[in-house]
């Protein structure tokens, strides 16, 4: 099995002043994310700002992170959507330019059956030799993926995880109690990575990571050595991080926040837009 590590970051894609993606700025904020502790990309996804990025642009960026990243992490392609056949071709294109695995949100706006999505999941995961990582968020997809529904998907061979943003600790935890051994849960989300990790979860995907990735490092690390109390400390420290980032949709501040770090990732494509003056004072004040 492919260990993708404890802290994923969710890499969002930086554009030039022409929104067209910046391959250059690219480079630096890869090198940047591996030099804070990040142990796998996870590219092309929501923080990627998927919807508004084509399939040749999504293919060259997984090409040209798998070449930068130059085997120092991991990479994960960003390859699912709500339509099956697009995802296979599309899961075949990134295996073929040398990703590591493949991570897969529930389909949305469709809103499928419970059967659906097991034979929706199933089918992209037999198109492919790369682990998959399945995406279980409600919140933009408009349906919950059942816990019965992942532990069937578990026992595909090459299904390893699930990140996790439902919100639901207990769904978490019997999906870490009855999967198979070596099935991984990470959060989907900054707040819930320690209570997540605490009934069995492996790590976290995150976006808080691009500004403070050795901080998130060292609560999962205290977490992992038994130092409960440290962990629970550091995570109350940063709750207010972990939630102030999404103030308004994500990318656009954890971009801004970037931006502000002397990090370029320029702005967002629309229909996002940039952060409002109290916005960006709001994220100001979160770091100060």
């Amino acid at each position: 099995m492919v260990d993708f590590g404890r802290l994923l970051t969710a890499m969002v894609t930086p554009f030039n002043d022409q929104l067209e993606v910046d391959f250059e700025a690219a480079t630096k904020l890869i090198d940047h994310l591996i030099q804070t502790g990040t142990e796998t990309l996870v590219v092309g996804g929501t923080t990627g700002e998927s919807p508004t990025l084509s399939k040749d642009e999504k293919i060259a960026l997984f090409r040209y992170v798998v070449k930068e990243a130059k085997g120092r992490v991991k990479v994960i392609a960003g390859t699912g959507s709500n339509n099956t056949q697009a995802s296979i071709e599309l899961t075949r294109a990134a295996e073929e330019v040398g990703v590591d695995g493949i991570m897969l949100v529930v389909p949305y706006y469709n809103k499928p059956s419970q059967e659906g999505l097991y034979q929706h999941f199933k089918a992209i995961a037999e198109s492919t030799s790369l682990p998959v990582m399945l995406y279980n968020i409600p919140g933009r997809s408009a349906i919950n993926m059942s816990v019965e529904t992942i532990l069937r998907l578990a026992e595909v061979p090459n299904i390893t995880s699930v990140k996790e943003a439902s919100g639901d600790l207990s769904a978490a935890a019997f999906i870490v109690d009855k999967a198979p051994e070596g099935f991984r849960v990470y959060s989907g989300d900054d707040k819930l990575t320690l209570p997540i990790m605490s009934v069995g979860g492996h790590g976290i995907v995150s976006v808080a990571s691009h500004v403070i990735g050795q901080e998130i490092k060292e609560m999962v690390q205290a977490y992992v050595d038994g130092n409960v109390s440290v962990a629970s400390s550091l995570h109350r420290k940063y709750l207010p991080i972990f939630e102030g980032i999404f103030v308004t949709s994500n990318p656009v501040p954890i971009k801004y926040a970037l931006q502000q770090m002397g990090v370029q990732v320029g702005s967002v494509r629309l229909p996002l837009v940039p952060v409002t003056p109290q916005e960006a004072k709001f994220i100001d004040s979160l770091f100060k």
